[in-house]
């Protein structure tokens, strides 16, 4: 964890550092493009890499300058000063020589430092790097941001534009979290807090200029190179080239699409950095967790992201959204995964993860949504700092045999909250695909009450609008709507659209209610 910064002084600079753990041997991590000493900490993922890392080394943290709580400079600094930054900090904190493990253009700075001051380099690191991020002559592996001059152009005016906004993490750095909205968040924010915008693209115009393919042959200390096969901000050639021009050097390639380690790979990282540094690999236990796990799904979702068409319905799945953030933050849950067709969550209490999933099913149905949750406790693994295992999976089992509009509970959860006030009805015995033994589920809390609707004023729906409207209500497809009507789907499908126009309606749940209020008109 982070306590607090020290400073080294590299020439007129200050350079921000930490150092965790006091193991036998001292590892210093060079990090990115960009980075900040102590917002790395707020991702659970990093974190725990962090302290790993740190459980058998000396791990020495610091930030390059021009960034995060070093001095910035300007004009930005060259390769070589940021290089000798590393030289600094070792001094500052006593290290005569240190394993030193590069990060993506980190793997860069460090492959220079080990080639020039190789009575300080115990080993080289290097993840998800290469030798030159641009395509150079006998050497076509540039990053694919870069691959021509126009994406390079393309690239530094998107970084000014675009700093410090939350973007896909399935297109770059971490395809595995593309649904973990917490990784896009923590990325938004760490970046905001490393650089400013024009800052940020002078170090990726900077990184462009970046070849250090002679130096390679010059590195004479242990070196492993860690590339993902899928890598989308490197590619693994460009790993290759690494380990093939660097005399001796050890190549782990993993079956991945992540630039960074932190995630589903860590644990085989982590195993085989600690091998090179120290020369021995712990096996360490799994860390578990009791949690409630919360799932959700949006009954019938596919339907209606076909009547409504993909802007209102992209529309609705960010209200969706917001409901459920809402309630998870009222009640203190941790969202998990969140996608078009609900959310996983996480609580520390059972009872608040009970009245939690009431609490969404009914603010949903105002918006014409109607759920399914299932809600399971047990021990979880926490792998990247998110919980895993079968908990998750018997939670999804028991939401896929919810009725809509049901909160369905495993009987674990029924026996944990005794005393609590709440309400349950039996549903009978289950057994879940995948999962052994029989469980017992019960449906929590009340019956979700009728939501009233109102219709926009002076609307009336025609004969045949009025009949497709009483079959939709019945829970019927268009394509059911259909064959019962002797009509085609195609039909239905603008009947359907009308209706929800006429009515200003977002979806069938809502027309559903409108009807029975209203069936005896004419």
């Amino acid at each position: 964890m982070f306590t607090a910064a020290k400073y080294a002084r590299s020439g007129d600079v200050n350079i921000a550092y930490q150092v965790v753990g006091d193991g036998p041997v001292d590892l210093v991590l060079v990090l990115g493009w960009v980075s900040h000493l102590k917002y790395v900490w707020e991702l659970p993922a990093m974190a725990d890499f962090l302290e790993r890392l740190a459980s058998f080394s000396r791990l020495i943290l610091f930030d390059k300058r021009g960034c995060g709580m070093s001095d910035r400079v300007h004009p930005l600094p060259t390769l070589e000063q940021r290089m000798d930054d590393v030289r600094a900090v070792l001094d500052a904190v006593g290290s005569e020589r240190a394993t030193v493990f590069g990060i993506s253009e980190g793997g860069v700075m460090s492959a220079l430092f080990a080639a020039t001051y190789p009575d300080r380099t115990a080993g080289l690191i290097i993840n998800g790097s290469y030798a030159s991020s641009l395509p150079r002559p006998g050497y076509p592996w540039a990053c694919p941001w870069s691959a021509t001059q126009e994406m390079y152009e393309a690239g530094l005016q998107r970084t000014r534009d675009t700093w410090g906004q939350i973007v896909d993490m399935g297109r770059g750095y971490a395809p595995s979290q593309a649904g973990n909205p917490e990784v896009a968040k923590w990325w938004a924010t760490f970046t905001q807090m490393s650089a400013s915008p024009g800052d940020a693209a002078d170090l990726l115009a900077m990184n462009g200029l970046i070849d250090i393919r002679d130096v390679l042959p010059a590195i004479r200390v242990p070196t492993m190179i860690i590339h993902a096969t899928g890598d989308k901000v490197a590619p693994i050639e460009a790993g290759r080239y690494l380990a093939e021009h660097i005399p001796d050097a050890r190549l782990l390639e993993l079956d991945s699409a992540d630039h960074w380690p932190y995630f589903g790979d860590a644990d085989l990282v982590l195993g085989e950095i600690e091998e090179f540094v120290t020369g021995v690999r712990t096996v360490r236990s799994p860390e578990t967790m009791l949690a409630t796990v919360l799932c959700t799904n949006v009954t019938q979702a596919g339907a209606h992201a076909v009547w409504l068409g993909d802007r209102q319905w992209n529309d609705l799945v960010q209200r969706h959204h917001d409901v459920v953030r809402h309630q998870l933050a009222r009640y203190a849950g941790r969202e998990i995964e969140a996608g078009p067709n609900g959310i996983t969550a996480v609580f520390d209490g059972t009872a608040r993860a009970i009245r939690c999933a009431i609490e969404i099913r009914d603010r949903l149905l105002e918006l014409g949504l109607r759920i399914r949750a299932g809600v399971h406790a047990g021990e979880c693994e926490l792998g990247g700092g998110r919980p895993r295992g079968v908990a998750l999976s018997v939670a999804s089992a028991v939401m896929n045999a919810a009725k809509p509009g049901d909160v369905l509970v495993s009987g674990t959860v029924k026996d944990l909250v005794v005393g609590s006030g709440l309400e349950f009805a039996e549903r009978g015995v289950r057994e879940f695909p995948g999962v052994p033994g029989q469980w017992a589920v019960y449906a929590a809390g009340p019956e979700p009450q009728a939501v009233a609707v109102a219709a926009q004023p002076g609307v009336a729906l025609s004969r045949r609008e009025r009949e497709v409207a009483r079959l939709l209500s019945g829970g019927l497809s268009n394509r059911e709507i259909a064959a019962r009507l002797f009509v085609s789907e195609r039909t239905v499908d603008n009947h359907v659209h009308h209706i929800l126009d006429k009515l200003g309606f977002d979806s069938r749940v809502q027309v559903a209610g409108w009807l029975a209020r209203n069936e005896h008109s004419s």
